[in-house]
């Protein structure tokens, strides 16, 4: 009898040492946008609501849902203003660090919809697989295959094909840019007129001064810190941050192309030196370059920040961007 109780005592403590083996921990966690746990399963909490695609009638901007691949899910939203034909056409992708965002985000769905609605131009936002289950580069596959979708498309005959641009905010700017250099051939896919690259998501071992020394208030859209995160969950597994997703290389594709970039920067930003070298780097490689600074607002302004400074440079933005893709 004895010797079965040593033995039953022993198998529940094994037992209770494989389950704190297996016990559920945080690997990573940005407060209040996402965590990791040790098993692979991902929370995040919905901080902003998502949205149909009702807009005010006086928009003069119609909406709608399509689906791009439904074995990936990928789907888009689609703004198109109703009084104009031959419209530019810009593809977009959301921000959100490659791992949160979506494109029914009420703060996107408004943004795009004045967008589209101001700047006179068709405006297909793309709703991407996220990190860290589908590390990159499955944004980047997601948004060629949305580009060459989109040039499928029977509505689409109300766009000019000869000004097509691809756009984005933080992490959807780099996805962008990183789509852009691989359809930039115009043999492969057609001409690219442009990128309007907006705050663009970029990184390195090294730090910026502006990543150092920019102070950012308890609940910016962007630390150092998330920065950080962001890359371990997005880069592929050992991939550090000099891999070229991250600190960009070279723009050789755009400048055959003849495409034009716009980068648009945040004065309070820490990517805002990043976004500076960046710049300064295309046009070195002979890429047309137009830089925009916004003055005294941080990253992701244009979509979270109400204030009427920060109302005032959406506005400007706006009309940045409008000129841009209208000429």
């Amino acid at each position: 009898m004895g010797a079965m109780t040593m033995e039953a005592n022993l198998s529940s403590h094994q037992m209770r040492g494989k389950a704190s083996q297996h016990k559920l921990q945080v690997v990573e966690e940005i407060e209040g946008l996402i965590k990791v746990y040790n098993n692979g399963h991902v929370e995040r909490p919905e901080i902003v609501p998502s949205v149909g695609c009702s807009l005010a009638p006086d928009l003069g901007v119609t909406c709608r849902d399509a689906t791009i691949d439904t074995y990936t899910n990928l789907w888009a939203r689609i703004y198109v203003p109703t009084a104009a034909n031959k419209l530019p056409l810009l593809l977009y992708f959301h921000g959100g660090g490659f791992c949160v965002g979506a494109a029914s985000w009420a703060c996107y769905h408004e943004f795009l919809a004045t967008l589209a609605a101001r700047a006179s131009c068709a405006v297909v936002s793309v709703n991407y697989r996220l990190a860290p289950e589908h590390p990159l580069p499955a944004a980047y596959d997601d948004g060629v295959k949305a580009a060459i979708w989109v040039k499928q498309q029977e509505w689409a005959g109300k766009c000019d094909f000869s000004r097509i641009f691809l756009a984005g905010d933080s992490a959807g700017a780099n996805i962008a840019y990183n789509v852009g250099l691989r359809v930039a051939n115009p043999i492969g896919f057609g001409a690219i007129k442009g990128l309007v690259m907006i705050q663009p998501f970029f990184g390195g071992e090294a730090r910026t001064r502006s990543e150092v020394c920019s102070a950012q208030p308890p609940r910016s859209a962007l630390t150092l810190a998330a920065a950080d995160a962001y890359w371990r969950m997005a880069l592929p597994a050992g991939a550090g941050r000099d891999h070229p997703w991250c600190n960009a290389g070279s723009a050789a594709e755009l400048r055959r192309a003849g495409a034009a970039v716009m980068v648009c920067v945040a004065e309070t930003d820490i990517l805002r030196d990043r976004n500076l070298e960046f710049s300064g780097g295309l046009a070195r490689e002979g890429v047309r370059v137009v830089q925009v600074m916004s003055k005294g607002v941080g990253h992701a302004f244009q979509i979270l920040n109400k204030s009427h400074l920060a109302k005032t440079r959406l506005h400007e933005l706006l009309s940045h961007v409008k000129n841009f893709v209208g000429r």
